[in-house]
């Protein structure tokens, strides 16, 4: 079976025919030439209706295919001109290409597939192409699933910023966390009340009257746009920022107890203890276990934040509203009277969202970020 017919029987490309393909030596490469049906009119770049033809370049243009055993591939072919009452004379349009890009539109679906999985560079070096024409291939099926993109009812979201580059850059992502559907829907510069607006303006009224819950952070500008934009959603604030917050106090004031130790002359028994306290006691490896128990003996700030953050874990085990609330109260009365500053701050702040938190059992704790931080 020749060359041409597999690819008629695989990859058929209405309105052209496959040529005999060639092996070109000095690049390695196979080259498959690619012709116009006798009496097929070309389609315009601009209207995307056929047009009578004008000129074809005597220049063939090459279009990266998917690659045969390890070689690469290239669909060649010279491009004609079309006569187009609406936009004049332009280059016309052909199915296997799209626009300037020299790669084929299957040739992109293979990269940004692979992009999912390995890193750009290792994709291109795998399947020996350049950086750029991954990104290409990842912005091309981007912008193609946005524009065929269903979003139907959404019954919840998810709202996160990650940190990318030197400084303070952000990214908003909101994500879908439907029982059974969770997908990102959007992606905004910065972690700004104008540009989570911009989600909202996206999505349209309609859709956002249908949202029962949001899960965020303590993020003001998140706060005040959920409130102002989705006024009749529970707005869930997520237990993975609430513990880390709790985490984040435990491990300052782990490091100050430390340098003051260190400073005073005393034994350094906090040296290497980070995540001793900071993991769950079912992670820890069988040294810290031991350094743990060691721990535990001394009378020390670090180790009274540990039971403080040990015992915070025990909210997450409750399903009524009413009795969460009674532990969440019990603990922030407890942690005040620690006097320990950063355990004293997180209590405060607690205090301050405390119907917030509350959500997540009213919700009846079925609706988490924990896929976005995934």
């Amino acid at each position: 079976m020749r060359l041409p017919r597999i690819l008629n029987q695989c990859h058929p490309i209405p309105g052209f025919v496959y040529g005999r393909a060639s092996f070109a030596e000095r690049e390695q490469a196979i080259l498959i030439p690619v012709r116009p049906r006798k009496r097929s009119m070309a389609i315009c770049s601009g209207c995307h209706q056929p047009t009578p033809g004008y000129d074809q370049s005597p220049t063939p243009r090459r279009f990266e295919f998917i690659g045969f055993w390890g070689y690469l591939v290239f669909l060649v072919y010279c491009m004609r001109r079309v006569n187009c009452r609406q936009c004049g004379v332009v280059v016309e349009e052909v199915p296997w290409g799209m626009g300037k890009h020299s790669s084929t539109k299957v040739h992109m679906h293979l990269l940004a597939h692979w992009a999912r999985k390995l890193s750009w560079k290792e994709t291109a070096e795998e399947f020996r192409t350049s950086w750029d024409k991954v990104h290409d291939a990842v912005a091309y099926l981007v912008a193609w699933g946005l524009e065929h993109r269903v979003l139907g009812v959404i019954r919840a979201i998810g709202v996160d910023e990650i940190q990318y580059g030197k400084g303070h850059k952000y990214l908003t992502l909101v994500y879908q966390i439907d029982m059974g559907c969770t997908r990102l829907l959007w992606i905004g510069k910065e972690r700004t009340v104008k540009t989570f607006r911009e989600f909202f303006a996206m999505i349209g009224p309609e859709v956002s009257a249908k949202i029962e819950f949001v899960c965020s952070d303590m993020w003001k500008p998140y706060l005040g746009v959920i409130r102002e934009k989705c006024s009749q959603a529970l707005n869930i604030l997520d237990r993975f920022h609430i513990v880390a917050k709790v985490n984040k106090a435990l491990d300052d004031i782990r490091a100050a107890e430390a340098r003051r130790m260190k400073g005073d002359g005393y034994e350094p028994i906090l040296t290497k203890s980070r995540w001793c306290l900071l993991k769950r006691p079912a992670n820890l490896t069988a040294n810290q276990k031991v350094k743990l128990k060691d721990l535990v003996r001394y009378n020390l700030q670090s180790v009274r934040a540990y039971l403080l953050k040990e015992d915070f874990q025990q909210l997450w085990n409750y399903e009524s509203t009413a009795w969460a609330a009674k532990f969440l109260d019990q603990w922030c009365c407890q942690v005040m009277r620690s006097r320990i500053e950063p355990m004293k701050k997180v209590a405060r702040t607690l205090r301050a969202h405390r119907e917030l938190i509350l959500n997540y059992f009213r919700a009846r704790k079925e609706f988490s970020s924990g896929v976005i931080e995934v």
